[in-house]
């Protein structure tokens, strides 16, 4: 730090920064470089990407500016924008341990799905890993209503044809080759962003295909200032015969934080290998912390300087040693290591002293020393990764090329360190590599992370392995390997602290349960309004409604759910009395009271299961007398 006095500014906050500042915070890509009047670069306001940002239809202004742009990129920030009509349903057949486990895999469209879980997990996810297609030419993207604004989004609310009609190819063949895939992502990371913890990360894994075009979407995205690192990962021992000119054995991972700010430093556990590398001596007086590794005391050039660090140290025969440049550490914490034992002085034959510090295994109360992650990430490999799936489905390969869930794992340890419980989500899931790395971790390290999966009902290829097996969807071999991934890890040795958790609730994305005609009112006739005196749909069942309640009141989606009959009427109680709510029909007075008396946070009935006008009128006049802090609603 300087020795010199911070100067008063001696004048008034510039407002018009600080603003500049705000918008950033909320919207990165809408702050840029740009020339001053002094032909200056600073960074300034991008207008015209702000008013796309609160706008619901395209807005046109071509200005010159440092930016990522590419055919269609405003469509897709107002795909990212536009509101949908959908819903979670839950399918308890498909889920492990439904009502006691805190871990989600959403079945859809992800972008439906981030958009249904911003209400519920805004600003709560730790940390996002994603691998999306890579666009080699033979992949699939999402092929997204770029048309759907605001005002027209009721024309895609109802019911979809199969989902797996959402993928199409992406050919080196298409003139939006690139633009596509881009497209595609945008709005993506745009939603995920918001999701994201003031203390999260997000961390993509890509190849070189489309390695700089990511960069750029995510600088875009979060802003250049969050970039934390590009992790290269050696995904493959060698082979390569195929190859023209260089063999390719990485790929990429690039690191964003949500506020760098905010992140908390990255450290991992020293590994065996390490550990026998450098920690070689011992000493007696130690002996309890360990081995230990030598560091020199001398200050490395990349340290700034520091007059308080130029001192000398006095040696065993009573020479004084000075610093070529300065010491690491200041007088009184040289002393006492001196006191401790804990400096070692080595004399050359010239008669020059140097001076190490012994960097102990352990810390005095017992802990292990910890490192930092390395940006090069080895001796995990693709092999792995299909290794896993041919063991988890007796050596059926119905997964090609999945990633090693130890891959995913090792992020995962670097990435949730701040707290005990923390959410991950993966949103582009395939084969469930993200949740079966979260089971793994939570079991070593015995923490209690959740993992929220989301993957699109993709159809399988007709003449793979997983066809063969009886799979029609990649969302139906994920689930089936985080089914056994986790009984596997169950039957093995685990953590006494880990609460075991390795179940999922399987949640649907599906059209509203509330009929077309309740989002659709200008083009609703008498005649239809009296053909929907119920407003629900015939087919969605209580539990299909309450899900709904949940998503679009923000409730956590992973909260202990029971059900009880009073007065002969299905109440489900979420959390205890978190919500309560009754979808029967018939409701009276009577029953309203004893919801009531049971003072809940939240209550919510259907429009139209009250038995009569006057017991409708008279529900929050019941609410307001007896539990007058409960919420009231109503679908």
């Amino acid at each position: 730090m300087s020795d010199e006095i911070e100067k008063l500014k001696m004048h008034s906050p510039d407002l018009t920064q600080d603003n500049i500042a705000k918008i950033k915070a909320l919207f990165p890509g809408c702050v840029t470089e740009a020339r001053d009047e002094d032909g200056k670069l600073a960074l300034k306001v991008d207008f015209d990407q702000l008013r796309q940002e609160l706008s619901d239809t395209l807005v046109e202004g071509p200005q010159e500016r440092y930016h990522l742009n590419w055919p269609g990129k405003r469509e897709a920030l107002i795909t990212a924008n536009a509101p949908i009509a959908k819903t979670l349903r839950p399918v308890r057949e498909e889920s492990v341990d439904f009502d006691t486990t805190q871990n989600l895999f959403i079945e859809g469209d992800n972008l439906e799905a981030l958009k249904l879980l911003q209400e519920t997990y805004l600003g709560k996810v730790k940390m996002i890993y994603i691998d999306p297609p890579y666009n080699t030419g033979s992949d699939f993207v999402y092929e997204d209503d770029f048309n759907v604004g605001l005002h027209a989004f009721e024309s895609s609310s109802g019911e979809r044809n199969d989902e797996g009609s959402r993928l199409v190819a992406n050919t080196t063949a298409n003139g939006r080759f690139h633009s596509d895939w881009l497209s595609m992502l945008f709005p993506r990371l745009k939603l995920a962003r918001s999701l994201m913890a003031s203390d999260g990360i997000i961390a993509v894994s890509i190849d070189d295909n489309e390695a700089t075009s990511l960069g750029k979407v995510l600088e875009e995205v979060f802003g250049a200032e969050n970039f934390v690192d590009c992790l290269v990962w050696k995904k493959r021992y060698g082979g390569g015969a195929k190859e023209k000119f260089i063999v390719g054995l990485h790929e990429y991972v690039f690191v964003y934080a949500r506020d760098i700010s905010n992140l908390d430093p990255f450290f991992v556990p020293l590994t065996d290998e390490t550990i026998k590398r450098y920690y070689t001596q011992q000493d007696e007086q130690h002996s309890v912390r360990g081995p230990y590794r030598l560091q020199p005391l001398e200050a490395a050039k990349s340290m700034g300087e520091r007059k308080n660090l130029v001192f000398p140290v006095t040696a065993p025969d009573g020479t004084e040693v000075w610093p070529k440049r300065q010491w690491l550490w200041a007088r009184d914490r040289v002393e006492k290591a001196i006191l401790d034992g804990e400096l070692e002085f080595n004399k050359s034959v010239d008669g020059e002293y140097t001076i190490h510090s012994k960097q102990y295994l352990k810390d005095k109360s017992g802990e292990m020393r910890q490192g930092k992650p390395l940006s090069v990430v080895e001796g995990i490999f693709n092999q792995h990764g299909s290794k896993e799936i041919e063991e988890l489905f007796g050596n059926s390969r119905v997964f090609p090329y999945p990633k090693p869930s130890d891959f995913i794992r090792a992020l995962i340890e670097f990435g949730t360190q701040s707290a005990p419980n923390q959410i991950i989500l993966d949103f582009f899931a395939g084969s469930g590599s993200s949740a079966h790395a979260t089971f793994k971790a939570n079991s070593e390290d015995g923490r209690n992370r959740q993992i929220i999966s989301v993957q699109i009902p993709e159809e399988c290829d007709p003449k793979s392995d997983a066809a063969k097996e009886g799979y029609a969807t990649i969302a139906e071999i994920s689930k089936e390997r985080i089914r056994r991934a986790g009984q596997k890890i169950l039957e093995g040795k685990f953590h006494p602290d880990w609460n075991k958790d390795i179940g999922f609730r399987v949640l649907k994305i599906d059209s509203s349960n509330m009929a077309d005609v309740f989002y659709t009112p200008d083009a609703t006739s008498q005649k239809d309004l009296l053909a929907s005196v119920d407003n629900i749909k015939p087919d969605r069942t209580p539990e299909d409604l309450l899900f709904q309640v949940l998503v679009d009141w923000g409730v956590d989606l992973t909260l202990p759910i029971s059900s009880e009959t009073i007065d002969g009427k299905t109440v489900f109680s979420v959390a205890g009395t978190a919500l309560m709510a009754c979808f029967d029909d018939g409701v009276d007075e009577a029953l309203v009271k004893k919801l009531a008396e049971r003072e809940p946070m939240r209550v919510v009935f259907k429009d139209t299961g009250f038995k009569d006008d006057a017991t409708k009128i008279n529900v929050r006049q019941i609410f307001k007398s007896l539990s007058p802090d409960t919420e009231v609603k109503a679908i």
